[in-house]
């Protein structure tokens, strides 16, 4: 059975330089999503949102791959968002409200995600009511990758929104998005791989 791997479906969605920010076209896709907010370090609902998102998540995978369909269950990804976009560069977690989110393939129905979500409910005891199959369309938007502790997230992100955007007319389109390519419980904050995203339009 083939296993569909949607980072290879869409390379340039999972790929961009270190440290300078490229344009990329996002197509519309489907999520498994759940709201909160909050210093992710410390907020309870951050940890419970992750945990209900991967059961649910990989109750999806078992189910459709006994229908003969299976896939990759991808990284985490967040969308951020605070009254002041400052509040990112100063790292003032407490002020930000996030989705956090895992990308479905799109044969994915409401049907199969109401499924996956009562098995989950049953294996975790209750899960975040945000919780549902969403889409997400961001089109154009700029990516770049920070290798390193995501607290040092900061520089890289005033060069977007003071340097970057303003030199190239684009404002704001939508949240900043983050895709986790490492697993903070087994790689070193030096090496953790985070790609940066922001949805951008002509100012």
């Amino acid at each position: 059975m083939d296993k569909l791997d949607l980072k290879k479906t869409h390379k340039a969605l999972f790929t961009a330089p270190p440290g300078r920010f490229v344009p990329v076209e996002v197509p519309p896709l489907s999520y498994l999503m759940i709201d909160g907010h909050g210093d992710p370090n410390t907020a309870p609902a951050y940890m419970t949102a992750v945990q209900s998102l991967y059961s649910t998540a990989y109750a999806l995978k078992f189910a459709c791959k006994a229908e003969g369909r299976d896939f990759v269950v991808m990284p985490l990804e967040g969308l951020w968002s605070a009254p002041d976009p400052e509040s990112f560069t100063a790292r003032r977690k407490s002020d930000w409200d996030w989705t956090m989110m895992i990308m479905l393939p799109d044969f994915v129905d409401d049907e199969a995600f109401q499924a996956a979500a009562q098995r989950a409910r049953a294996k975790l005891g209750a899960i975040p009511e945000s919780l549902r199959l969403a889409g997400l369309e961001e089109g154009l938007s700029l990516q770049a990758l920070h290798i390193g502790s995501y607290d040092e997230e900061g520089p890289l992100l005033a060069q977007l929104h003071n340097e970057v955007m303003p030199s190239r007319g684009y404002s704001f389109a939508g949240p900043h998005h983050e895709i986790y390519l490492g697993d903070p419980r087994k790689v070193p904050p030096h090496r953790l791989r985070t790609l940066l995203r922001q949805p951008v339009a002509p100012a």
